[in-house]
């Protein structure tokens, strides 16, 4: 595994001394970075243009707005078992990017066998299905992006976000969390609430083989100003943390889906969706509720029934039980369903 950390600002040394969310006087700051008093203060400047929140006492100094646990390679790696550690060929660490997907996709694509990974503390145009937009404030998500080649082409791929979907929660339940579900055909629930989703990116041709960018955004504490901003947007929100007994920890988080997602293409890639549909079942969120299925403006309500071995959604509208594959429709539970 190589490890590549990059940054656009120059040396973000300042946040790394204020991560603790301890107030910190400037000529410590100074001191600490070895640089003047007006560079700290020059410094605060640029972290809060990308969207960090360093607030300043006068006469006493800076701190964060919460404390943050940074990014960490060493300790997202000790998350990964051997051979998984000998199938990720880059994973790479960023101050801020605009999109992880978009990185990896612009990037030669990993032999097949191998991935690539990109996280990044700040993501300024990371996105969700549909091209909408995902808010992931500083220190309070995950954003990662997983790049894989499927040696065999686009073939059985329809599914692949559900088995993504397993993966996510298994990485999850290893950082404490309980009484999640999925939402088809790529979302992570906590009691109805969305925690974070999945979106896939493919380039294939009409043979050869397929370069996937998985990209995983999960929220994994969120305050009361962001999860209003967020539900603003008609998104009812929760966060890895609403779900842990403690506070979980990002850098296990992501340990731990790097993990789980190179173990589950390994796998998916021999087997396909049949070794992780029973998994998927069992965590279906909408099975046997009222639901409704928004297809080219047109809204089709039913009964959810799960998904067929293809993964493509069962909707039982009374008269027959009609299928949706995963992007052509979004899933909502019908007004009023608890």
């Amino acid at each position: 595994m190589a490890v590549s950390t990059a940054s656009r600002l120059n040396h973000p040394l300042l946040l790394v001394r204020l991560a603790d969310g301890e107030l910190h006087s400037g000529e410590w700051l100074a001191k600490q970075l070895n640089v003047s008093r007006a560079a700290v203060w020059k410094g605060v400047g640029r972290l809060r243009a990308q969207g960090v929140e360093v607030q300043a006492l006068p006469r006493r100094g800076y701190c964060l707005a919460n404390p943050v646990e940074l990014l960490d390679a060493r300790r997202i790696g000790a998350e990964l078992g051997p051979e998984r550690t000998a199938q990720l060929r880059k994973l790479e660490l960023l101050f801020e990017v605009d999109s992880t997907s978009t990185r990896l996709l612009g990037s030669a694509p990993p032999p097949p066998g191998s991935a690539d990974a990109c996280l990044s503390e700040l993501q300024h145009a990371g996105r969700g299905r549909r091209g909408r937009r995902w808010i992931a404030p500083f220190g309070s998500a995950v954003a990662m992006s997983l790049a894989w080649t499927f040696s065999d082409g686009a073939r059985g791929l329809t599914a692949l976000s559900l088995a993504v979907g397993v993966a996510v929660y298994r990485a999850l339940v290893r950082a404490g969390a309980r009484g999640l579900s999925l939402k088809w055909p790529n979302d992570i629930w906590f009691r109805d609430r969305k925690i974070g989703g999945v979106l896939i990116e493919l380039r294939a041709e009409a043979s050869g083989p397929a370069h996937v960018v998985i990209g995983i955004g999960l929220n994994v504490a969120l305050s009361a100003a962001a999860r209003r901003e967020i539900e603003a947007g008609g998104v009812r929100v929760a966060a890895v943390a609403d779900a842990c007994a403690q506070a979980p920890s990002r850098n296990l988080i992501a340990g731990a889906l790097l993990d789980e997602l190179l173990s589950m293409l390994g796998q998916f890639e021999r087997d396909g969706f049949a070794a992780f549909r029973d998994a998927w079942t069992a965590l279906d969120a909408l099975s046997g509720r009222p639901a409704q299925v928004l297809l080219s403006g047109t809204a089709i309500s039913g009964t959810a029934r799960g998904v067929d071995e293809e993964g493509a959604l069962l909707l039982d509208t009374g008269n027959w039980v009609q299928k949706f594959v995963s992007g052509e429709a979004s899933l909502r539970l019908n007004e009023g369903d608890t």
